[in-house]
């Protein structure tokens, strides 16, 4: 959209947000549709503040310009972990956009200085896990989420949020070191993986 939320205007600056939504067929158990209940749940709120914030971290707000790129993240399957592929996928879905507006010459640069990614760790039975599944992320004993970004033009990883909860017993210092070293090993082969995908020309508009 060539327009900034009312508070941006004049600052020179864009803004990325997101909408989030579980489809009605996500579930073995239909998931109702929030539009039709008139307000949207507090998660849902809070995953959509969650994926706005983390894909903000990656973009240059200046070189966007005032304009504003808003994310569709619709969950076909909820298999767990929805909020951390929504940002893994949210952030290909910027990038091609961005990478339209730059080949038909409304940009000048690419906004986009740093991958974008995300991921659940947990605690399950006493081990560690990497991306888990409901069955999973349901019984774990810690559950956690981490969002990281690392420099296209190389350089060392951040992170941009750190979402812990000890579900059952809490944990240790040793233990929270222990989930963030499996998530930076994890994050960075999604990145890798992204680091392929946005080689490639996005694809024109239809």
């Amino acid at each position: 959209d060539d327009s900034v939320p009312r508070w941006m205007q004049r600052t020179g600056k864009g803004w990325v947000s997101a909408e989030y939504s579980m489809l009605p067929g996500s579930s073995p158990v239909r998931v109702d549709r929030e539009a039709a209940r008139g307000k949207q749940s507090g998660r849902t709120v809070e995953i959509q503040r969650l994926i706005g914030r983390s894909l903000r971290a990656a973009c240059d707000m200046r070189v966007l310009g005032e304009r504003q790129i808003l994310i569709d993240c619709d969950v076909l399957q909820a298999d767990g972990g929805t909020r951390t592929a929504s940002i893994c996928g949210g952030y290909l879905a910027l990038h091609d956009a961005l990478g339209r507006l730059m080949l038909d010459g409304t940009l000048k640069a690419h906004p986009l200085h740093s991958y974008c990614a995300a991921i659940s760790v947990g605690i399950v039975q006493g081990v560690p896990v990497l991306d888990l599944p409901y069955e999973e992320d349901s019984t774990a004993a810690v559950d956690m989420n981490v969002v990281c970004l690392r420099p296209v033009a190389g350089g060392e990883a951040r992170f941009v949020e750190v979402q812990g909860t000890a579900e059952g017993d809490a944990f240790t210092r040793s233990e929270l070191d222990s989930l963030l070293g499996l998530a930076e090993r994890g994050l960075e082969q999604i990145i890798d993986l992204q680091a392929e995908m946005v080689s490639v020309a996005p694809p024109r508009r239809a």
